[in-house]
């Protein structure tokens, strides 16, 4: 069912209550930061991939709750460690 969204109400700020940017102050505490956008690089990037496992080997990794795709990682890793060994 839809319904008339309520109102937000008149909390109008006026823009002029808006701290200048352009004074001195506010422009050397601006040039001092460097912006931070997305996630921190990992030391390891993983790379982006697609692979076709049986339905139930899927499933059952799935079923273990997030984190998943992890422990596929993880489980791949012994295997390889195992037969470099």
């Amino acid at each position: 069912m839809t319904a008339n969204k309520r109102s937000t109400g008149d909390d109008w700020i006026d823009e002029d209550d808006a701290p200048d940017l352009s004074t001195p102050d506010y422009q050397v505490k601006l040039s001092a930061t460097s912006p931070r956008r997305g996630r921190p690089k990992a030391e390891s990037t993983k790379i982006s991939t697609t692979i076709r496992l049986d339905a139930d080997v899927l499933e059952a990794f799935r079923a273990t709750g997030p984190g998943w795709q992890s422990r596929i990682n993880e489980a791949l890793r012994q295997a390889m460690n195992k037969g470099a060994a």
